[in-house]
């Protein structure tokens, strides 16, 4: 079809449904209700004929249009279904871009095999395109970062997928560390550990320098035991308050006032020559924040003996981990109740293939009938178009067992909960993010479209996706 035809059919088509009063543009802080013929809340039953008020970016009251009158002077948008805005558990959108090519392919350094230091902040584009296209997809919040494939590749972080920079966009500016297991992290050109044994032992010695230098910092050790799991928010993942420094929570100074080692690094042996402050090593900084459990590692591990030997590492610091991927999860799913851990699953149209050669895509039933804390995410792809949509992936595990309202919640509020922001995003309740998705029909049907998208209460989507 000729181009210019396809602009002015585009253009009429949007015009009839701002005329259908269907959806109507509203700026940030505008008063809205958005009114859906089905509204699923995630915090209780479905609502039929619910409307949904906000104000000022935030939900300001949910309930069934009979006992929530629409007040006047309010924008009204209309949907058959409306849903929270969706949450990809584990993308590393923003750092890898649909190019395909070494410019935008951020989510591996791999100069050397461990990396904690590596700030996902300081490589996020928030204007890449597929940021774009996963907001189009009803995905209004995504925990992206340093991809698997060296030991310890680097921090994540959690962001809107709106905002034309990663300040605008950012939520929790250091999530967790990420970690591999398994053969996705060994021999790389000599930088990576030849051997499972050989990753333990790397990561072990730094974890004890760690404990070391937090005990000589004068702190009495640490926390007792406790679940390893991010159902609970902690220090890392408390939202970004206006006008606090964006990318510095939970990390700590290496100096104090009498000049003493911080509780981040080991000891250094060189002091700058004012004042006897001791050099700062940023490694052993976010080593000690995992010692302190403010930050989690994310451990990629695929192989049942993999994911069993992060859970021992676990126990051993006493450190708060959560397993990613996962695919041999039902072999173990015992010591991964007894651990307390949360998983975030790998996609259920993974390809399986080498140490994900036996996934199973009923894994996520297994999970939640064994009542462990799991969410979806799309992974990473590398290949053009470099990421999956959660959508989807929820909606085939739904079509293998995973009832309806377990399917939308592991991509909605579960996924809040276990990255600890559940007090703003997940679900539509008064006083959270006003984050929704519009759809025409079912949305795991596959005949169906996301129609809108809103972020903070902003309209930032009108595509038929």
């Amino acid at each position: 079809m000729n181009t210019t035809v396809e602009r002015l059919l585009r253009g009429a088509l949007t015009l009839l449904a701002g005329a259908a009063g269907l959806f109507t543009p509203a700026a940030a802080g505008a008063q809205i209700a958005v009114r859906g013929e089905v509204v699923h809340t995630m915090s209780g039953q479905p609502l039929r004929d619910g409307v949904v008020l906000i104000r000022d970016g935030k939900i300001e009251r949910v309930g069934p249009a009979a006992s929530v009158p629409i007040p006047e002077g309010y924008t009204v948008v209309t949907a058959p279904v409306v849903t929270p805005g969706l949450i990809d558990a584990h993308t590393v959108v923003g750092l890898a871009g649909y190019l395909n090519q070494p410019h935008d392919q951020m989510q591996l350094e791999r100069s050397a095999a461990m990396q904690p230091e590596l700030r996902a902040m300081d490589a996020y584009d928030a204007r890449e395109e597929l940021v774009s296209w996963l907001r189009q997809h009803g995905v209004t919040t995504i925990h992206t970062g340093h991809g698997p494939g060296a030991l310890i590749s680097g921090g994540t972080m959690i962001v809107k997928t709106f905002g034309d920079t990663v300040e605008e966009s950012v939520i929790v500016p250091e999530a967790m560390i990420a970690l591999t297991l398994g053969p996705g992290a060994l021999a790389d050109g000599g930088r990576s550990p030849g051997t499972r044994a050989k990753a333990i032992a790397l990561l072990r010695q730094e974890l004890i320098r760690a404990r070391e230098s937090v005990e000589k910092s004068g702190e009495k050790g640490t926390p007792p035991p406790a679940a390893t799991g991010t159902a609970s928010p902690d220090p890392a993942t408390v939202p970004v308050k206006p006008g606090e420094q964006l990318g510095v929570r939970g990390t700590t100074d290496t100096t104090t006032p009498a000049g003493k080692p911080a509780p981040s690094g080991e000891a250094q042996p060189a002091a700058a020559a004012a004042g006897g402050e001791t050099a700062r090593d940023l490694r052993r900084e976010a080593f000690a924040r995992v010692i302190r459990r403010t930050t989690p590692l994310l451990v990629t591990a695929h192989r049942a003996q993999d994911i069993v030997s992060a859970l021992r590492l676990a126990q051993e610091f006493n450190i708060r981990i959560v397993l990613d991927g996962a695919a041999e999860a039902y072999l173990v799913l015992d010591q991964i109740k007894a651990a307390g851990v949360s998983v975030i699953l790998h996609p259920t149209m993974f390809r399986a293939g080498d140490e994900t050669e036996n996934l199973s895509m009923e894994t996520a039933v297994a999970l939640r009938k064994a009542g462990i804390p799991f969410a979806l995410q799309s992974g990473y792809e590398s290949y053009v178009p470099k990421t999956r949509v959660v959508l989807f992936e929820a909606a085939v595990a739904a079509g293998h067992g995973l009832p309806f309202d377990a399917a939308l919640a592991a991509v909605t509020l579960d996924a809040a909960r276990l990255l600890g922001i559940a007090d703003r995003v997940g679900s539509l309740e008064a006083g959270k993010d006003a984050d929704l998705a519009l759809f025409d029909g079912d949305p795991f049907e596959y005949t169906s479209h996301v129609t809108g998208v809103m972020i903070g209460g902003r309209i930032v989507s009108e595509e038929r996706r």
